[in-house]
């Protein structure tokens, strides 16, 4: 297994090698890198979701291809290797595990989040860095928005700041849409206020999947993929009628809507 990485350690080198390197990948820093960094983990989610293992062991390559880049232009900068990175991780893990690794005792899964989480926090105090400001710091920008939200509530949620239960939130999320319905009545509509509403909205509905325990990042991308598909039904279908959608009514379409709606349900698809 070693051999296999050093030979993926061996090209990055090759390829970032002034002179005898590829241009594009000499040309590359760490925030040029950063955004394909973000997608490759978003399509290893996506194999992840169609279950095509052959897909994911595809996607999980090109994910540490950006692993071993980051790695090898910190390497330029005297900074770290990637021996460096797993040594580090594997350290952490160690480190994060003592109910594991150590003399703790077996714990639960939510207790186990919870030494997590005060293990990091001691670690930071052992690096010197300054205390956070607020309970909130620390919840990277970058996130998808959905997930950033969610991880906001969950701090908050630890000193107290919190609905009891579900059916709490559903009346907040009836009030949100309610505001954001306000919005839309006005004749002179401002773009920004309509916008601050949606967005109230959607941070409600991302606190009532945590509630409910439900990741709202996965819910969203299945809902996403149940609209894909019940609209290529009605492309289908369409096109079996000698029609477009681009010449269909919408009547028609939202007929042919039902009916996909009806299909899967027959076949037992959520």
């Amino acid at each position: 297994m070693s051999g296999d990485i050093a030979r993926l350690i061996e090209i990055m080198a090759t390829l970032r090698t002034p002179g005898t390197g590829c241009p594009w990948d000499l040309d590359q820093d760490f925030r040029s890198i950063a955004p394909y960094t973000i997608e490759e983990a978003y399509e290893v989610a996506d194999a992840v979701e169609s279950g095509d293992l052959g897909e994911l062991k595809d996607e999980l390559g090109d994910l540490l291809l950006q692993v071993v880049f980051h790695a090898r232009m910190a390497q330029e900068l005297d900074a770290f290797a990637f021996p460096d990175v797993v040594d580090a991780i594997c350290d952490k893990l160690v480190r994060r595990h003592p109910h594991v690794f150590g003399d703790a005792a077996a714990l639960t899964p939510g207790a186990v989040t919870m030494q997590w989480s005060e293990i990091k926090a001691a670690e930071r105090a052992a690096k010197g860095a300054p205390a956070p400001e607020s309970l909130l710091d620390g919840v990277p920008l970058a996130l998808p928005a959905l997930t950033r939200a969610v991880k906001l509530q969950q701090k908050a949620s630890r000193v107290g700041f919190d609905w009891n239960n579900a059916a709490q939130v559903l009346g907040k999320i009836r009030e949100e849409t309610d505001e954001v319905a306000e919005e839309l009545s006005r004749p002179d509509i401002d773009p920004r206020s309509l916008e601050a509403e949606i967005g109230d909205l959607l941070f409600v509905v991302s606190n009532l999947a945590r509630h409910a325990k439900v990741d709202p990042e996965q819910a969203l991308r299945g809902a996403n993929a149940k609209f894909q598909r019940r609209f290529h039904h009605i492309e289908r279908r369409l096109a079996e009628l000698g029609s477009s959608p681009e010449a269909a009514s919408l009547d028609e379409m939202e007929a042919l809507w039902v009916e996909a709606k009806k299909l899967e349900k027959k076949a037992g698809v959520p």
